[in-house]
Protein backbone atom coordinates (compact mmCIF):
# COMPACT_ATOMS: atom_id res chain seq x y z
CA UNK A 1 0.00 0.00 0.00
CA UNK A 2 1.23 3.46 -0.81
CA UNK A 3 2.67 5.41 2.08
CA UNK A 4 0.25 8.00 3.52
CA UNK A 5 0.82 11.55 2.51
CA UNK A 6 2.46 13.90 4.97
CA UNK A 7 -0.75 15.79 5.35
CA UNK A 8 -4.42 14.85 5.17
CA UNK A 9 -6.35 15.83 2.00
CA UNK A 10 -8.64 18.10 3.92
CA UNK A 11 -5.78 19.94 5.58
CA UNK A 12 -3.80 20.30 2.39
CA UNK A 13 -6.76 21.79 0.58
CA UNK A 14 -7.63 24.13 3.40
CA UNK A 15 -4.25 25.12 4.74
CA UNK A 16 -2.25 25.07 1.55
CA UNK A 17 -0.30 28.13 0.44
CA UNK A 18 -2.41 31.00 1.62
CA UNK A 19 -5.90 29.61 1.37
CA UNK A 20 -6.91 31.89 4.24
CA UNK A 21 -5.14 34.93 2.89
CA UNK A 22 -6.18 36.93 -0.16
CA UNK A 23 -2.70 36.69 -1.65
CA UNK A 24 -2.65 32.94 -1.31
CA UNK A 25 -6.00 32.59 -3.05
CA UNK A 26 -4.79 34.69 -5.95
CA UNK A 27 -1.66 32.57 -6.39
CA UNK A 28 -3.39 29.21 -6.13
CA UNK A 29 -6.67 30.21 -7.71
CA UNK A 30 -5.25 31.95 -10.77
CA UNK A 31 -6.89 30.34 -13.75
CA UNK A 32 -9.32 28.35 -11.59
CA UNK A 33 -12.05 30.77 -10.41
CA UNK A 34 -14.58 28.00 -9.71
CA UNK A 35 -12.59 26.30 -6.90
CA UNK A 36 -11.90 29.72 -5.39
CA UNK A 37 -15.60 30.56 -5.50
CA UNK A 38 -16.45 27.32 -3.69
CA UNK A 39 -13.70 27.96 -1.14
CA UNK A 40 -15.02 31.48 -0.51
CA UNK A 41 -18.49 30.03 0.05
CA UNK A 42 -17.49 27.40 2.63
CA UNK A 43 -15.16 29.83 4.43
CA UNK A 44 -17.92 32.46 4.65
CA UNK A 45 -15.87 35.18 2.90
CA UNK A 46 -19.13 36.84 1.84
CA UNK A 47 -21.53 36.22 4.72
CA UNK A 48 -24.61 37.33 2.76
CA UNK A 49 -23.88 35.14 -0.27
CA UNK A 50 -22.93 32.10 1.80
CA UNK A 51 -25.97 32.58 4.02
CA UNK A 52 -28.28 32.54 0.99
CA UNK A 53 -26.67 29.39 -0.45
CA UNK A 54 -26.54 27.62 2.91
CA UNK A 55 -30.13 28.44 3.91
CA UNK A 56 -31.54 27.63 0.46
CA UNK A 57 -29.84 24.24 0.19
CA UNK A 58 -30.66 23.38 3.80
CA UNK A 59 -34.36 24.21 3.30
CA UNK A 60 -34.35 22.13 0.12
CA UNK A 61 -32.82 19.13 1.89
CA UNK A 62 -35.22 19.45 4.82
CA UNK A 63 -38.11 19.59 2.36
CA UNK A 64 -36.87 16.45 0.63
CA UNK A 65 -36.68 14.76 4.02
CA UNK A 66 -40.33 15.60 4.73
CA UNK A 67 -41.87 15.27 1.26
CA UNK A 68 -41.31 13.32 -1.93
CA UNK A 69 -38.95 14.59 -4.62
CA UNK A 70 -41.87 15.15 -7.02
CA UNK A 71 -43.74 17.24 -4.45
CA UNK A 72 -40.70 19.36 -3.61
CA UNK A 73 -39.90 20.06 -7.27
CA UNK A 74 -43.54 20.86 -8.01
CA UNK A 75 -43.80 23.28 -5.08
CA UNK A 76 -40.55 24.98 -6.08
CA UNK A 77 -41.76 25.47 -9.65
CA UNK A 78 -45.14 26.72 -8.44
CA UNK A 79 -43.46 29.18 -6.06
CA UNK A 80 -41.18 30.49 -8.79
CA UNK A 81 -44.06 30.82 -11.26
CA UNK A 82 -46.18 32.58 -8.63
CA UNK A 83 -43.44 35.17 -8.12
CA UNK A 84 -42.74 35.78 -11.82
CA UNK A 85 -46.41 35.84 -12.88
CA UNK A 86 -47.36 38.17 -10.01
CA UNK A 87 -44.51 40.53 -10.85
CA UNK A 88 -45.41 40.43 -14.56
CA UNK A 89 -49.06 41.29 -13.84
CA UNK A 90 -48.05 43.99 -11.35
CA UNK A 91 -45.74 45.70 -13.85
CA UNK A 92 -48.43 45.46 -16.56
CA UNK A 93 -50.96 47.17 -14.29
CA UNK A 94 -48.48 49.89 -13.34
CA UNK A 95 -47.63 50.52 -16.98
CA UNK A 96 -51.34 50.69 -17.90
CA UNK A 97 -52.10 53.14 -15.08
CA UNK A 98 -49.06 55.33 -15.77
CA UNK A 99 -49.40 54.84 -19.54
CA UNK A 100 -45.71 54.10 -19.83
CA UNK A 101 -43.99 51.94 -22.42
CA UNK A 102 -41.35 50.19 -20.37
CA UNK A 103 -42.02 46.86 -22.05
CA UNK A 104 -41.58 43.38 -20.62
CA UNK A 105 -40.09 43.49 -17.09
CA UNK A 106 -37.93 40.42 -17.79
CA UNK A 107 -36.77 41.47 -21.25
CA UNK A 108 -33.16 41.94 -20.13
CA UNK A 109 -33.08 38.36 -18.87
CA UNK A 110 -34.93 36.97 -21.91
CA UNK A 111 -32.27 38.47 -24.18
CA UNK A 112 -29.44 36.73 -22.31
CA UNK A 113 -27.77 34.00 -24.38
CA UNK A 114 -27.94 30.83 -22.28
CA UNK A 115 -26.98 28.45 -25.07
CA UNK A 116 -24.18 26.03 -24.23
CA UNK A 117 -21.44 26.12 -26.87
CA UNK A 118 -20.09 22.89 -28.30
CA UNK A 119 -16.62 23.76 -26.97
CA UNK A 120 -17.92 24.18 -23.42
CA UNK A 121 -19.99 20.99 -23.70
CA UNK A 122 -17.00 19.00 -24.97
CA UNK A 123 -14.87 20.38 -22.15
CA UNK A 124 -17.39 19.32 -19.50
CA UNK A 125 -17.75 15.88 -21.08
CA UNK A 126 -13.96 15.49 -21.24
CA UNK A 127 -13.57 16.45 -17.58
CA UNK A 128 -16.37 14.08 -16.58
CA UNK A 129 -14.82 11.22 -18.56
CA UNK A 130 -11.50 11.78 -16.81
CA UNK A 131 -13.17 11.43 -13.40
CA UNK A 132 -15.19 8.40 -14.54
CA UNK A 133 -12.12 6.60 -15.88
CA UNK A 134 -10.21 7.30 -12.68
CA UNK A 135 -13.13 5.97 -10.62
CA UNK A 136 -13.38 2.81 -12.75
CA UNK A 137 -9.67 2.16 -12.36
CA UNK A 138 -9.92 2.60 -8.60
CA UNK A 139 -12.94 0.28 -8.39
CA UNK A 140 -11.13 -2.43 -10.32
CA UNK A 141 -8.04 -2.05 -8.15
CA UNK A 142 -10.06 -2.40 -4.95
CA UNK A 143 -12.43 -5.20 -5.97
CA UNK A 144 -9.75 -7.25 -7.71
CA UNK A 145 -7.53 -6.91 -4.62
CA UNK A 146 -4.47 -5.33 -6.18
CA UNK A 147 -3.52 -4.27 -2.65
CA UNK A 148 -4.91 -6.50 0.12
CA UNK A 149 -4.79 -3.76 2.77
CA UNK A 150 -6.67 -1.24 0.62
CA UNK A 151 -9.38 -3.80 -0.16
CA UNK A 152 -9.68 -4.68 3.54
CA UNK A 153 -10.02 -0.99 4.36
CA UNK A 154 -12.91 -0.73 1.89
CA UNK A 155 -14.55 -3.80 3.44
CA UNK A 156 -14.28 -2.29 6.94
CA UNK A 157 -15.68 1.04 5.77
CA UNK A 158 -18.63 -0.65 4.02
CA UNK A 159 -19.28 -2.74 7.12
CA UNK A 160 -19.41 0.42 9.23
CA UNK A 161 -21.66 2.08 6.65
CA UNK A 162 -24.23 -0.69 7.14
CA UNK A 163 -24.66 0.56 10.71
CA UNK A 164 -24.76 4.17 9.56
CA UNK A 165 -27.43 3.28 6.99
CA UNK A 166 -29.49 1.58 9.69
CA UNK A 167 -29.56 4.83 11.66
CA UNK A 168 -29.64 7.53 8.98
CA UNK A 169 -31.19 7.72 5.54
CA UNK A 170 -29.56 9.38 2.53
CA UNK A 171 -31.21 12.78 2.99
CA UNK A 172 -30.20 12.92 6.65
CA UNK A 173 -26.60 12.20 5.68
CA UNK A 174 -26.73 14.98 3.08
CA UNK A 175 -28.05 17.41 5.70
CA UNK A 176 -25.26 16.44 8.10
CA UNK A 177 -22.72 16.73 5.28
CA UNK A 178 -23.88 20.26 4.45
CA UNK A 179 -23.69 21.31 8.09
CA UNK A 180 -20.14 19.95 8.24
CA UNK A 181 -19.10 21.59 4.96
CA UNK A 182 -20.24 25.01 6.12
CA UNK A 183 -18.84 24.70 9.66
CA UNK A 184 -15.68 22.54 9.70
CA UNK A 185 -13.57 24.74 7.34
CA UNK A 186 -14.29 27.85 9.41
CA UNK A 187 -13.45 26.06 12.65
CA UNK A 188 -10.26 24.63 11.13
CA UNK A 189 -9.18 28.03 9.85
CA UNK A 190 -9.62 29.50 13.34
CA UNK A 191 -7.87 26.67 15.24
CA UNK A 192 -5.48 25.50 12.51
CA UNK A 193 -2.36 25.13 14.69
CA UNK A 194 -4.01 23.03 17.39
CA UNK A 195 -5.86 20.82 14.91
CA UNK A 196 -2.71 20.21 12.83
CA UNK A 197 -0.86 19.17 15.97
CA UNK A 198 -3.42 16.55 17.04
CA UNK A 199 -4.00 15.34 13.48
CA UNK A 200 -0.25 14.80 13.11
CA UNK A 201 -0.18 12.71 16.30
CA UNK A 202 -3.18 10.66 15.15
CA UNK A 203 -1.64 10.07 11.72
CA UNK A 204 1.59 8.81 13.22
CA UNK A 205 -0.34 6.37 15.40
CA UNK A 206 -2.42 5.15 12.45
CA UNK A 207 0.67 4.80 10.27
CA UNK A 208 2.37 2.72 12.97
CA UNK A 209 -0.64 0.41 13.34
CA UNK A 210 -1.04 -0.01 9.57
CA UNK A 211 2.66 -0.85 9.21
CA UNK A 212 2.38 -3.56 11.87
CA UNK A 213 -0.73 -5.02 10.23
CA UNK A 214 0.93 -5.04 6.82
CA UNK A 215 3.92 -6.91 8.21
CA UNK A 216 1.68 -9.67 9.59
CA UNK A 217 -0.72 -10.08 6.66
CA UNK A 218 0.18 -12.81 4.16
CA UNK A 219 0.25 -11.95 0.48
CA UNK A 220 0.62 -8.20 0.96
CA UNK A 221 2.52 -6.62 -1.91
CA UNK A 222 5.70 -5.04 -0.56
CA UNK A 223 6.35 -1.76 -2.27
CA UNK A 224 9.80 -0.25 -2.53
CA UNK A 225 10.38 2.88 -0.54
CA UNK A 226 10.73 5.91 -2.75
Amino acid sequence: MAEPATQSPFISSSAGGGSSEPGGRDLKGAGSPQPCAVRDLVFWRDVKKTGVVFSTTLILLLSLAAFSVISVISYLILALLSITISFRVYKSVIQAVQKSEEGHPFKAYLDVDVALSSEAFNKYVSDAMGHINHALKLIMRLFLVEDLVDSLKLAVVMWLMTYVGAIFNGITLLILAELLVFSVPVVYEKYKTQIDHYVGIAREQIKSVVTKIQAKLPGVVKKKAE
